[in-house]
């Protein structure tokens, strides 16, 4: 069941993602970030609404569970703002496998505060899909990342890769924080997280001289469609994330490496070099041996 609903998730996000980069020119960083948010919100506010009225039951949180929303929702924005950078600077297959070495962060946050572990076939996988996203900073002198370090790029991708890792840690501990059935808790924890990012981004883009709510409500027609594939998505990342453990979520996620580089050169118009296709496939046989371990 998890396996089926992580793939789910995993296309609905990288359709949304996409969306979002077309929108980063018309809108800034901030304002195409926001909109997967304050769109998505009201939406899982109704659903949820309507589920609890009709089949669940509605779970109590307790103090636990807000710490670990509030941080995975925080964690959320910045990653998210971060990943819409590291498009700027390179492109969007790219800047999407950058964004992937959070597989390294969740396993390592799900060790440490959860206790759920990898094993050392897992770790193997780690490294190797950690080399696979080093020779891509590179550009094929991996000799440059000792001398002039990564590329911008990199750095804001594996940025957002840390708020994405800590994220999905945030998610399953909120989650199972709570008791009831998988869906009940995946509901009522999606709900709480789009909550407080809609409140936490939307009052610091009020208070931004830089940035715009209003070019956010403006462009509602575009927006309604990332909404729509961020709700799918993050309902289904919650409740994969509540019926197993975050790293083997996140680890099968990685497929989304693949559906990126087909929709950079499908809708994109990107061209890649032989190099970039031979880390991306290094990248994803490391997430193969952490799924299979």
């Amino acid at each position: 069941m998890w396996i089926l609903v992580t793939l789910a998730a995993a296309g609905f996000q990288i359709a949304r993602t996409s969306e979002q980069h077309r929108l980063r020119g018309l809108l800034g960083v901030a304002e195409a970030g926001y909109v997967r948010f304050v769109y998505a919100f009201p939406m899982a506010v109704i659903v949820s609404s309507i589920w609890f009225a009709t089949e669940g039951v509605l779970p109590t949180p307790e103090l636990e569970f807000w710490l670990w929303v509030l941080t995975a929702g925080v964690l959320q924005i910045i990653a998210t703002m971060a990943l819409l950078h590291a498009f700027r600077l390179r492109d969007f297959a790219v800047g999407t496998v950058y964004s992937k070495t959070e597989v390294l962060f969740v396993s390592g946050a799900s060790a440490l505060f959860l206790g759920e572990s990898i094993g050392w076939l897992g770790w193997v996988g780690a490294v190797v899909c950690l080399a696979g996203v080093a020779a891509l900073a590179s550009r094929g002198d991996v000799s440059s990342i000792l001398s002039a370090g990564l590329d911008p790029a990199s750095w804001y991708g594996m940025a957002a890769a840390l708020g994405f890792g800590i994220t999905a840690v945030g998610i399953r501990a909120a989650s199972t924080s709570l008791e009831g059935p998988a869906v009940d808790r995946a509901a009522i924890t999606l709900t709480a997280i789009l909550g407080i990012q809609t409140l936490v981004q939307g009052t610091a883009l009020v208070v931004s001289p830089s940035s715009s709510v209003l070019r956010v409500f403006r462009s509602w027609r575009r927006a309604i469609g990332v909404a729509v594939l961020s709700l799918l998505g993050s309902a289904a990342w919650a409740l994969a994330m509540t019926l197993e453990n975050a790293a083997k979520v996140r680890t099968l996620g990685q497929v989304e490496i693949v559906l990126a580089f087909a929709i950079g050169i499908a809708v994109h118009g990107e061209t890649h070099r032989r190099r970039e296709y031979v880390a991306g496939i290094a990248t994803v046989a490391g997430i193969g041996l952490m799924v299979i371990a």
